[in-house]
């Protein structure tokens, strides 16, 4: 009996190695349109952006910390930040100068893929957006004086390629200065 057992044991490990034989074998076959799993794009869509936040009012602005390099102030319309269900963070940042010219643009941070665009800026009169300036999405560059994008993104708006929270979770962090990397939370 037990050699009876060892024979079709023999037998099915020959036929099994058979088989595999000829899959494991090297062929000229094309692999370059091979991706890894992790590194192959969804089919992500970004929700609509119909409508534009009212304009910020000087009492609804939070500042946050750029760099200690920079002239400017930065702030966030606290009215403004929302958090889409395509993972975009979106909020309208006044810059202002020195002198008190401001920069006012309500743009969006997607945190999958580190980039940032623009829906809108102040129109010529001050009196609403101008929509016209509106671009795509854009790597977030690092290391100018005033790249409040990676601030933002950094520190307050995202996480392992993720938003870091619901929008009041945000806005409480940039209020109270906490930072990803100031270690109170």
């Amino acid at each position: 009996m037990k050699a009876l057992a060892l024979v079709v044991a023999c037998v099915a490990t020959g036929a099994l190695l058979a088989g595999c034989s000829s899959a494991g074998k090297p062929t000229n076959k094309d692999d370059s349109a091979f991706t890894y799993l992790l590194d192959r794009k969804g089919n992500w869509t970004e929700n609509a952006v119909d409508t534009l936040p009212p304009l910020p009012q000087d009492a609804n602005l939070l500042p946050f910390d750029v760099s200690g390099n920079t002239p400017l102030h930065f702030a966030i319309d606290r009215n403004s930040l929302s958090v889409g269900s395509d993972g975009v963070v979106r909020y309208t940042v006044v810059v202002t100068s020195p002198s008190g010219a401001r920069n006012v643009n309500y743009e969006g941070i997607r945190c999958d893929t580190y980039e940032w665009r623009l829906y809108a800026g102040l129109n010529a009169d001050h009196d609403g957006w101008d929509r016209t300036v509106e671009n795509g999405f854009t790597r977030i560059e690092d290391g100018a004086l005033n790249a409040y994008h990676s601030a933002l993104y950094q520190d307050y708006m995202c996480a392992n390629k993720m938003p870091t929270g619901s929008a009041k979770q945000m806005l409480e962090n940039i209020r109270y200065k906490r930072t990803a990397t100031s270690g109170v939370h």
